[in-house]
């Protein structure tokens, strides 16, 4: 499946950011599709099981073919809302959950089918014979076309695999200031299979914290923000772009502008070297 090059995340375009009206949604959807980025994350429990719904609404109200966008969701993890009447949070990976929250997400999203499904958060319970005789009756019912993983570690992945080898992706927490997945196996693991790893929190904690690490960062993005004509958004998007993963970068904006400004990072080519003066910054030292 050819995802868009970066995906949209509607985690924030509702009551958990932004609390976008259908109207705002229409505009974000339709700012997406004119600059190419027709790849739309969800999960099931976004918004406490709320913006599944909005989006639903809004994009059944638009004269688009649904075959023009896809659309990614996310279910297994129980949460605590007022749509749910969960005793706590946890994981629920059985097989009657799996096809329920995705008949749930079906209902909310207004679609026929889902065209990737994500376990969102690897259980200690999961059972990888009953995932699998999940994914097989919504693949052979046409309500899913594939299916991946989410957070999951190398070996929790060829677990699942092992079992359903069809997975697509692992879509994990990959930026500038978070790098593990670049040493844990991770991203290797999706290149020697040939698959495009998926990355959430891709300004990592850039514009969230002020620290000695983040200002290490700044003063090197001020210069290539120069060299490149781009802002920081922007540098750190091709950051991770520059890697030969081809790593497929989730943004979280609920801003129309911000979409348009941060596909710009998509004709940014890094240099090897500002690559790793970039890292250097995040490490706080030279690379061994």
């Amino acid at each position: 499946m050819d995802f868009s090059k970066i995906i949209i995340g509607v985690m924030r375009w509702g009551i958990w950011g932004a609390n976008h009206s259908e109207s705002n949604v229409q505009k974000l959807i339709e700012t997406s599709l004119e600059e190419g980025l027709y790849t739309f994350d969800h999960a099931d429990i976004y918004g406490g099981y709320t913006t599944e719904e909005l989006f639903g609404n809004a994009f059944s109200e638009m004269k688009i073919e649904r075959e023009k966008i896809q659309l990614i969701t996310k279910c297994g993890i129980c949460m605590p809302s007022e749509k749910k009447n969960f005793p706590l949070k946890y994981y629920n990976y059985s097989k009657e959950y799996i096809l329920n929250q995705v008949d749930e997400s079906l209902k909310n999203l207004k679609t026929d089918y889902i065209d990737l499904l994500l376990l969102h958060r690897p259980s200690p319970l999961m059972n990888p014979e009953e995932i699998a005789a999940a994914f097989g009756i919504l693949r052979s019912s046409g309500k899913v076309r594939d299916f991946g993983v989410s957070n999951f570690s190398v070996t929790q992945f060829d677990l699942i695999s092992k079992y359903f080898p069809q997975l697509v992706t692992n879509q994990v927490e990959v930026s500038l200031t978070e790098t593990k997945a670049f040493y844990d196996g991770t991203i290797d693991q999706m290149m020697m299979k040939k698959l495009q790893p998926m990355a959430w929190s891709v300004m990592g904690s850039y514009f969230a914290e002020d620290s000695e690490r983040t200002a290490r960062i700044k003063s090197v993005l001020v210069d290539l923000s120069k060299k490149y004509s781009a802002d920081a958004a922007q540098l750190l998007l091709a950051f991770l772009l520059k890697h030969p993963a081809k790593i497929l970068p989730i943004i979280g904006t609920s801003k129309a502008e911000s979409i348009k400004s941060l596909k710009k990072s998509l004709e940014i080519d890094l240099t090897v070297e500002d690559w790793f003066t970039l890292l250097e910054a995040s490490l706080g030292h030279k690379v061994a």
